[in-house]
Parts: C-alpha cells; sequence; structure tokens
C-alpha cells in the first residue's frame, strides 16, 4: 500500500449497508397512496439523490402535482417509514465490513458521507459503531443537511476530506451511485465505484467493481494509482 494513500470516503446507503431497499419500499408506498405505480425507471433515478430530486422525479413518473405543503408531508412520511425500518433491521452489504474493518486497522483517515438527513443517518451510524469496540471507525461523519449542495456537487466531499485534513490526492471515495461518484471524481479524489441500482459509465479517475468483497487495502491503494480514464473492472 503506497504511503499516498491517506484517506478512505464511504458513502452510506447502498455501499456499506442495505438501505436502499427501505427507501424505495417507503416511495412505492406513497405512490400507491397518491393513486400510482412508481416505474423501476424512475426509482432508480432517485439513488442517491436528495428527497427534493426524488419528490420531483416521483411526481413527474405519476403525473401529479402536489403543493409546498403536500410534498413536506409526502418527505415526513418517507423518513418516517425509512425510519422504522432501519430500527427493524439493517444489513451490511458484501465486503463491506470487511473493508471498513481494514482499513479502520490500517490507520488510515475515514469519513462517512451521505445524502442522508442526520437523523436517520444517525440510525445507521449507531449499528455501525456498535461492531467496533473501543470507538466507531469514523473520524468524520457529513449529512444532506450539513453541507452547502448535496451530491453530484462535491460539496459534501470536500468538506469531509477539510475536516479530515487530508487532500483529493491521497483520497478515495467509495460509491454506489452517479450522484455520488459525480461528487466524488469532482472532489478531485479516485473513486470505486460499486455496482448498485444505476448504471455509471466509466470515466477518467474511476475504478468500477460488482460489489465490495475481495476489495482490500491492496485493491484501494489501484484505485488511487488509476487517477487515468480506466474502463475495467476489478471484479
Amino acid at each position: 500500500m503506497p504511503s499516498s494513500l491517506a484517506a478512505v470516503l464511504f458513502d452510506m446507503d447502498g455501499t456499506l449497508v442495505e438501505t436502499e431497499e427501505y427507501w424505495g419500499e417507503a416511495m412505492f408506498e406513497l405512490a400507491g397512496q397518491l393513486g400510482g405505480r412508481m416505474s423501476a425507471g424512475a426509482r432508480a433515478a432517485t439513488v442517491g439523490t436528495s428527497m427534493a430530486v426524488a419528490m420531483g422525479v416521483l411526481y413527474d413518473d405519476l403525473g401529479v402535482t402536489r403543493t409546498e405543503a403536500q410534498m413536506q408531508a409526502d418527505v415526513d412520511q418517507i423518513l418516517d417509514v425509512v425510519a422504522r425500518k432501519m430500527t427493524e433491521r439493517l444489513i451490511w452489504l458484501p465486503g463491506a465490513r470487511e473493508l471498513l474493518t481494514a482499513v479502520h486497522a490500517a490507520g488510515l483517515r475515514t469519513a462517512l458521507v451521505t445524502t442522508t438527513p442526520r437523523r436517520l443517518a444517525d440510525l445507521v451510524i449507531a449499528h455501525i459503531e456498535a461492531g467496533f469496540p473501543g470507538g466507531g471507525p469514523f473520524e468524520v461523519t457529513v449529512c444532506g443537511d450539513e453541507v452547502p449542495a448535496r451530491k453530484p456537487d462535491p460539496a459534501p466531499y470536500l468538506q469531509a476530506m477539510a475536516a479530515l485534513g487530508v487532500v483529493p490526492e491521497e483520497s478515495v471515495v467509495i460509491e454506489d451511485s452517479l450522484v455520488g461518484v459525480t461528487a466524488g471524481l469532482a472532489a478531485g479524489a479516485a473513486v470505486l465505484g460499486v455496482a448498485g441500482l444505476q448504471a455509471v459509465p466509466p470515466a477518467p479517475g474511476l475504478v468500477q467493481c460488482g460489489s465490495l468483497e475481495g476489495i482490500g487495502l491492496p485493491e484501494l491503494a489501484d484505485v488511487l494509482a488509476a487517477r487515468h480514464p480506466v474502463d475495467a473492472a476489478l471484479r
């Protein structure tokens, strides 16, 4: 592992833990209450986005118009449903816990950077920290309601790197969505893209993999080294 690899910044939903299905279930439920059914394409388009963007996609897909007050009520309903599901069950994605453990044990700087609001993210963070005796694996956590602009803007990752005291050239971002990958690349970091609900096209500085199984420190070092156009998969 080259000494230039100093920090790993993790997305949360769909990257470390299987919470994306909870957002989907909540949105499908709301769509039914609004008299329609959300299409698979629309659902995929909401992955990694803010609630405002997700609501816009849902309403356009259903062909409905909602007032600001109605949209806020819809958002509150979705957040409540997702929060309930998170407290009932939380599942690590394949290889995620092992990679986070290896990164933490190696003493690399770590951050969790998510579009999820703090009140929901803290439920997941508490679950993750419970598996790391002596303190959680993240030095910094940045949530969607704590940044000047959300992904795909680079602001969340720039904020996390500044808090860690690292520069993009020594940082690897791990993401599963197009908006997340875009944010990481725009922040100047190397990005490991994990296959999820969205197809992410090849881009300079991006290495893609099918899952985090088998991904360790040497593979992260390779991602950092591959800051030129890459059209190949690790798996």
